[in-house]
């Protein structure tokens, strides 16, 4: 059973890999903004983080899965697209990219809750046949330290990590020691939950153990 993942995010791939999963991937070609805009001056309303991520996460499986569809007719198995969010206090925040919003957000971040909001798409393709669809959004609350320093922060925000992932942290990196709680799949946290992919795969009639192709190491 083959596994492709749409997407170039290392986070997602490294999970997958930890998971046991060796996938190929594929970059989406998917304007995330043009799409998001669309949808909402068609509605007339901005869509709410689950909405956003799962429309985004569709959208890239979607437009993979047409990929193959034309380079890979033969392909048998499983893509599976995501996108991810985190709000706090109300607010999206994306990548901050500059050294100054990271730190700013750190500042308000510290002692305070937030949610992941992690869109998951997964589809079975397989030669002759229509390609089948199950998707979920998943949720984590992730909780910061109180006691984050200045000095700390400063810190974090030199090492480069916060600069180019959403909300300014990672849970399984040097952003994780920060982080004093999770409530949720931890994994979602990291780019895709893992027991969200099992059950949406199980529900295409695929067993998760079948996509275990890569030898771990202990």
């Amino acid at each position: 059973m083959r596994v492709c993942l749409a997407s170039t995010s290392p986070a997602r791939l490294m999970l997958l890999r930890q998971a046991g999963i060796e996938p190929v991937t594929r970059s989406p070609q998917v304007d995330e903004e043009a799409v998001v805009a669309a949808v909402e001056a068609t509605e007339g309303r901005m869509l709410p983080p689950d909405e956003h991520v799962l429309l985004l996460a569709r959208r890239k499986a979607a437009d993979v899965v047409a990929t193959l569809a034309q380079l890979e007719p033969d392909f048998d198995g499983i893509v599976i697209g995501g996108d991810s969010m985190f709000a706090f206090g109300g607010e999206v925040l994306g990548k901050p990219l500059e050294p100054a919003v990271a730190t700013a957000r750190w500042e308000d971040m510290r002692g305070g809750t937030g949610i992941l909001h992690s869109g998951h798409s997964v589809y079975r393709v397989a030669p002759g046949q229509d390609a089948r669809e199950a998707h979920a959004v998943a949720q984590a609350a992730v909780t910061f330290a109180d006691d984050v320093t200045a000095a700390e922060i400063a810190a974090y925000v030199a090492s480069g990590e916060p600069l180019h992932v959403a909300g300014a942290f990672t849970v399984d990196s040097l952003g994780g020691a920060f982080i004093t709680r999770v409530e949720g799949d931890p994994s979602t946290v990291v780019g895709m939950s893992l027991s969200t992919l099992r059950r949406l795969v199980r529900e295409l009639g695929v067993e998760w153990t079948d996509l275990w192709n890569r030898e771990l190491v202990s």
